[in-house]
């Protein structure tokens, strides 16, 4: 089947998911997440072998950290669905309303996109959430996975339409598109067809869809997140973020990068900082006035200061003040998460005030920084542009919106 093929029948699925009630949307949530528990055993050896693969290909540890399944994972995939459907639905949602004097209402109201792409590589995870975000704000879905997770996804998404057909909703509404990288160059090429494209992925990825993609895109971005130590931060708050935002699991998005250390607490702070982080078996990067506090910290690269690891890797530097900080994270930062430590409210004022980036922590880990996290169920991506969404992308943030005009036979004079 062609990706034209596809996306008209996504089309014709979409309609009826578009005038779908709740009830019907969060049923098809619940049988989506019953059949995936049911097909938990097909899902992991379809993983296995994908897994097999990419070690066999020398992939890093990060990676496959994100390929993996086990079953708490898949758990966690049926949970996420059902949280979906807990959610209240935003299709129908009345963004504002207003009665012109001449009597005429106008009210804008939330309405599903249609037909949503989305391009993603490794996370087979994605699969599930992508789909039941979808569902619930009534969009049909298709679904290009890498060829990494080519088995994995395939036994996701056999298992979530036998869900949809088990709760009477059409089958059609998640799709994967399989075969060579051409089908990408087709899905980006499917305008009028396909409505909206997300890319969910390494830089490389997002950059091609981004140029490319023909459809409208809603560009999700890297994590290159720092977490600045301000001179009047707690120490031992600030190593508990470190370390949590750095190693919880260091292959996300939402995972530090690059510490900066404000100079007046240098001498006091780093010494603790690189214990921990050595006791967490991070690898710091640091420049010379961070590596004079141990002969563990190897040479930063201005290279480093650009990257998102996504591995136990951690770009540092010792800031003179909060400007220096500032003047950092604007050069290098990619607009994901950005962090500060500190007990001056006058610091985290301007921090939060002069950072631009979808998200600004005080006192928090990046970690946090996730649909999840935020109550919205499960997310699509995390958007670092600046038009329609930013953050975490739930469930309102995939609809657009149309006005209602209602009158009583007003004529417009």
């Amino acid at each position: 089947m062609t990706v034209r093929e596809q996306a008209l029948r996504a089309r014709e699925a979409s309609r009826t998911l578009g005038s779908a009630i709740r009830s019907a949307k969060d049923a098809g949530l619940q049988s989506m997440a019953d059949a995936l528990l049911k097909a938990e055993t097909v899902i992991l050896e379809a993983n296995a072998a994908d897994v097999r693969r990419a070690e066999d290909a020398g992939t890093g540890a990060a990676l496959i950290d994100r390929l993996r399944l086990t079953p708490d994972r898949i758990a966690g995939m049926a949970d996420g669905l059902r949280a979906l459907a807990d959610l209240p639905d935003p299709v129908g949602d009345v963004v504002r309303g207003w009665t012109n004097p001449n009597g005429v209402q106008v009210r804008q109201v939330r309405v599903p996109f249609g037909v949503v792409g989305i391009i993603y590589e490794a996370r087979p995870n994605v699969t599930a959430d992508a789909a039941g975000i979808c569902l619930k704000s009534g969009n049909a879905v298709l679904l290009r996975g890498s060829s990494s997770a080519a088995d994995s996804n395939a036994a996701i998404v056999t298992a979530l339409r036998a869900g949809l057909a088990e709760a009477e909703l059409p089958e059609d509404s998640v799709q994967l598109i399989p075969g060579p990288r051409e089908v990408t160059g087709e899905l980006m090429a499917a305008r009028g067809l396909v409505d909206v494209l997300i890319p969910r992925g390494g830089a490389g990825l997002i950059e091609t869809v981004v140029t490319q993609s023909q459809v409208p895109v809603i560009e999700t971005g890297t994590g290159n997140c720092h977490l600045y130590v301000d001179r009047s931060a707690d120490h031992d708050q600030a190593i508990r973020i470190m370390i949590n935002a750095k190693a919880q699991r260091p292959s996300v998005c939402n995972a530090l990068e690059t510490l900066l250390v404000h100079a007046d607490v240098a001498d006091s702070f780093v010494p603790k900082a690189l214990q921990a982080l050595a006791e967490a078996g991070v690898t710091v990067h640091g420049d010379d006035r961070f590596a004079s506090y141990g002969d563990q910290v190897v040479p930063v690269t201005e290279t480093d200061y650009a990257e998102e690891f996504l591995s136990l890797d951690l770009a540092a530097a010792v800031v003179d003040s909060l400007d220096d900080a500032l003047a950092h994270i604007r050069r290098y930062s990619s607009g994901h998460s950005e962090t500060i430590v500190t007990d001056s409210q006058a610091a985290a004022n301007r921090f939060v005030a002069e950072v631009d980036a979808a998200a600004v922590l005080v006192n928090a880990s990046s970690r946090f920084v996730d649909g999840g996290e935020f109550g919205f169920g499960a997310e699509i991506g995390i958007s670092t542009q600046k038009l329609h969404a930013r953050g975490p992308m739930g469930l309102p943030e995939m609809t657009s919106t149309k006005y209602v005009v209602t009158g009583a036979g007003q004529v417009r004079g």
